[in-house]
């Protein structure tokens, strides 16, 4: 019979075991505290893969003593919802004693299926747990997320890793059967990406290559065991990171070529096209900004159009958006802008607000002549009048330098006419 895989085998059943995620169960974690006073709210657990979602859950019910129930968002349905509501609710059980619902990527569920859960978790029929790789605050509805906590779950550091390898030789009773040195580790860290299950997977992959009791784990030999058997592109791993680079950096170097290159390489490998479509609105804002404001434009209505459209036809309106990023005029200078702006607050503190720039909805602070010299640009010619809308610390302070393309040329040319000296760029 064919034992589990190695990560499953190590699979903590109790906090004791568990590595990683100190913020939330170490001495001071908030919930650990939770635990320990015997009750626990419905929760979502964000964070990325490998990093002990389902494994804080399992070991949350079994530590609470409460019925258990588990659903996959990738192949459960709104009936498979209802009928675990339904034998949960059949139960009888109230306050510290109900059930417990995991989902699995509940970024997966539709709006009516995340529905479907709303009048158990509001009622106390369930407690849920959800699982998710992806922000909430988009993947959630709003109903579901407000009468949840979430705790964001962080990717495991070098020493965790380390740990979990050493707990794989020392406890797994398969491998405890081998002598196994590990003598070096930085291919394996580099494979995992963070991720403590791909981790033990690959680690598991290369101890099978070799038919022998006596094994030393080498980077050389860690990347000859894996080479044939590690995706190309594995979009929770460390080339999720460097194709997104690439990708980026050919659009705001304007190489429309290698944009779709790279893009094809995402899509071909799974990535989230929302993911993709994120990032083009950044982007949009700060590599090209004013240059062409109609790339923003352009960038969030892919967004929107993808969420419509969906694979494969979506792949059509993501290569069209990088092209014409990676076509248009550059320009960071609204980013350069805000840097340079945040930096002044950091260092000046929060300044006053000049008397006649402030609101004044009362007496008192009409009285204190607040708003009382302002001048209100539309009672002028071309609806502008030179008045000083900077904290007196910091006139004259630039912060927006145009670009030099032609339409912040017009923007810098206006500038200049409006305020007759003090924009001289």
């Amino acid at each position: 019979m064919q034992s589990a895989p190695l990560a499953e085998r190590l699979r903590p059943k109790s906090l004791d075991d568990f590595i990683g995620q100190e913020h939330l169960i170490g001495d001071n974690g908030v919930l650990l505290k939770t635990l320990k006073n015997n009750v626990i709210p419905s929760i979502i657990f964000w964070g990325p893969p490998g990093v002990g979602k389902t494994t804080l859950a399992n070991i949350i019910a079994h530590q609470l003593d409460r019925p258990f129930y588990t659903l996959s968002a990738i192949n459960s349905g709104v009936k498979d919802v209802r009928d675990v509501i339904t034998k949960a609710a059949s139960l009888g059980l109230f306050g510290k004693n109900v059930p417990i619902l995991f989902i699995d990527e509940i970024h997966r569920f539709s709006k009516s299926q995340q529905d479907s859960l709303l009048n158990a978790v509001e009622k106390g029929i369930v407690t849920l747990i959800g699982a998710t790789t992806e922000n909430p605050s988009f993947e959630v509805i709003s109903a579901l997320l407000s009468r949840c906590q979430v705790y964001v779950l962080e990717s495991l550091d070098k020493s965790h890793l380390i740990q979990l390898l050493e707990q794989a030789i020392t406890k797994d009773e398969i491998l405890k059967t081998k002598r196994i040195d590990i003598k070096e580790t930085d291919a394996l860290l580099r494979l995992s990406g963070g991720d403590g299950r791909k981790l033990l997977n690959v680690f598991e992959l290369v101890i099978n290559t070799q038919n022998t009791k006596n094994i030393s784990i080498t980077n050389d030999l860690v990347m000859a065991s894996a080479q044939e058997n590690v995706a190309l592109y594995d979009k929770t791993g460390e080339q999720h990171y460097d194709i997104i680079s690439a990708f980026i950096k050919s659009i705001r170097g304007s190489d429309p070529n290698a944009a779709v290159y790279w893009l094809a390489r995402m899509l071909e490998g799974g990535e989230d096209i929302k993911f993709i479509a994120r990032r083009m609105i950044i982007l949009a804002s700060e590599d090209i900004g004013n240059a062409n404001p109609t790339a923003l434009v352009m960038a969030n209505n892919c967004f929107q159009s993808i969420n419509v459209i969906g694979m494969p036809e979506a792949r059509i309106i993501l290569s069209q958006t990088a092209i014409y990023l990676a076509s248009s005029t550059k320009s960071n200078a609204s980013y350069m802008a805000i840097n340079m702006a945040q930096e002044s607050v950091r260092e000046q503190g929060a300044l006053s607000v000049p008397h006649e720039l402030r609101n004044a909805p009362t007496k008192l602070m009409k009285d204190l002549n607040y708003g009382k010299e302002y001048d209100y640009a539309h009672n002028y010619e071309n609806n502008f009048v030179k008045q000083e809308y900077m904290p007196d610390e910091i006139k004259g302070q630039t912060f927006y330098e145009p670009g030099n393309n032609d339409r912040e040329r017009q923007i810098r040319k206006f500038l200049k006419e409006r305020w007759n000296g003090k924009y001289n760029y």
